[in-house]
Order: structure tokens, then sequence, then C-alpha cells
């Protein structure tokens, strides 16, 4: 287990690089002069140099780059040019609100795909795996951006269940939203994997099997049949997170919630070249995280799966 973790360790060092690098290269061209949004279009030369000295900004690209990636190795990812604080401190502030997000929104993705991937699969060819299919390829489809100004209109505003938009005080009610909005769109793909896996499982012999010898089908498809189809459905879930730290920015902006996302777009708009560094590169972590995660899970799942030999 050890030589496992640290392999994938060393094929994590050269991904975080090649995001850092990228990121930096496209985050200075593309978002332009961050000194002269921040002073403006009339602002004085003089105090522009100056500023653009002590934030190290007059020197070449690759300068900045090398110096950048020698203060990340120390754990030092910079001032915030907006706020005038360590990056670490302004992500540490916003993680939690996010992460939070993040794990609601899977829980709700795996309940709600394995749930009508199960009956599909279970009602193969009948009208609850049509309506099944056709409620997976809605939330796949829908952006999230719309479906969560509907569902802030439908049970927010009209029915008052839940609020408009906030954190407040982190209440559950402020997370049924935005974890169902960012959630949908993984719900769907888990559904569909899940009924692909499930059919293919339930055509197994040892299916037939165990049916023969008089179990409950209920035991026959969650002890048997899912059970030995689930590997692809974490690869799925883990590739999946990556994709609700995506919508996420979306999301956080759509219900105000104080998160990564929201601070990215923040820092985006602000020209905050330091801050949009901090939460990708934070985020390119995560990814990296929870796709390990998942492949230790497989020898909890299957002991068939060997680590070490992969």
């Amino acid at each position: 287990m050890s030589r496992y973790l640290a392999g994938r360790i060393g094929q994590a060092i050269p991904v975080l690089f090649g995001v850092t690098l990228i990121t930096f290269l496209l985050t200075h061209i593309a978002l332009g002069d961050p000194v002269r949004a921040m002073m403006g279009q009339r602002a004085d030369p003089e105090v522009m140099a100056r500023i653009r000295t002590e934030y190290g900004l007059d020197k070449p690209v690759w300068d900045r780059y090398t110096l950048y990636m020698a203060k990340v190795l120390v754990g030092d990812l910079g001032y915030s040019y907006r706020q005038d604080r360590p990056v670490t401190d302004v992500v540490a502030e916003r993680l939690p609100a996010t992460v939070r997000l993040a794990v609601a929104a899977m829980l709700v993705a795996m309940v709600l795909g394995l749930a009508a991937g199960t009956v599909a699969a279970m009602r193969h060819n009948t009208l609850w795996d049509l309506c099944m299919m056709i409620l997976s390829l809605l939330g796949i489809s829908t952006p999230v951006f719309w479906l969560g100004m509907m569902l802030i209109l439908f049970f927010a505003v009209w029915l008052g269940w839940f609020p408009i938009s906030g954190y407040g005080d982190g209440a559950f009610r402020h997370l049924v939203l935005p974890a169902l909005t960012l959630g949908a769109l993984q719900a769907g793909y888990i559904a569909r994997m899940t009924r692909s896996a499930l059919l293919e499982v339930l055509r197994q012999e040892y299916i037939r099997t165990a049916r023969a010898k008089g179990l409950r089908e209920g035991v026959v498809i969650l002890k048997h049949g899912l059970r030995n189809g689930i590997l692809p459905v974490l690869t799925l879930a883990g590739i999946g997170l990556g994709d609700l730290l995506v919508g996420a920015p979306l999301t956080e902006t759509v219900f105000g919630w104080p998160g990564l996302g929201r601070l990215l777009v923040a820092a985006v708009g602000n020209r905050d070249l330091p801050v949009v560094m901090g939460a990708t590169l934070l985020f390119a972590l995560i990814y990296l995280g929870a796709n390990l995660l998942v492949d230790l899970g497989y020898a909890l799942v299957d002991p068939r799966v060997r680590l070490l030999k992969r």
C-alpha cells in the first residue's frame, strides 16, 4: 500500500506542475495588467510603476513564475492584490464551505443516481426504465445556472421552504438547493452508468445461481449485483468530483454561497492573480486526492483488485 501511495504521489507532482504553469501563463496573458485594473485608466504612472515593483510585476514572466514556484514549495501562495492578505488565509476561509457543498452534492448524486440506475436495471425495457433514463438525461442536459434559478423560484420564492441564497449560519436548509443543483448533473451520469453496469452483471452465471438458491431479489441485486458492478460507478464518481468543482463557481454565484468557486470568479474579475493561482492549485489538489481515494476504494469494494500490481 505504501509503495502504491508513493507512486501515485509521484505521478501527481508533474500534473500539479503543469497546472501551475498553464494557469500562470494564461492568467498573465488573458487577465491583463492587474495594476491597471486596480488603479484605473487615469492613475499616476509613477505610482503604478512603484506598485509593479512592489509585487514583482516588473520582472519577466518566467522570472515571476520561478519566484512563485519557489514560494509555493514552502507553502507561500503570495498576497492578494485586492485584500492585501496572504492567499492561504483567503483560501482557507472559503475552503470549508466549498468542501461542504461538494460532499453534499456528491451524496445527492450517488443516492439519486444509484437509486435511479438500479430501478432502471431491475425494470429493464419498462416504463420505469424509460422514466429513469429521461430524468437522467434531463439532469445531464440542464445548465447548472438555469436549474439553480428554477429551484430558487419554485422552492424558495413560491413555496418558501428554503432560503433564496446565502450561507446563513451553516444550517442544513441553506445547503439543500445548492447541493441539488450541483449534484443533478452527476446524478444523471451515475444513473446511466449504474444501469449499464447492473445489466451486464445481471447476465452473469453467479446471478442465476443466487436466484436459484431462493435468495430474495433485493439481496441478489444489492449484495451480488451492485457490489460487483460498482467499480465503474466509483471511477465516474471520482472523475465527477472534478466536474462538481468546475460547476461550483456557477452554483456558488447563483446561490451567493461563500466558497472557493465564488472567490475564483471574483478574483478573475478583479485581476487578483495570486488568488486565481491559489484557488486553481487547490482545485487540482482536491481533484487528484479524490481520484486517489477512488483507487483505494477499489480494494475495499472488490478484493480481486491488487493495488501494488497496477
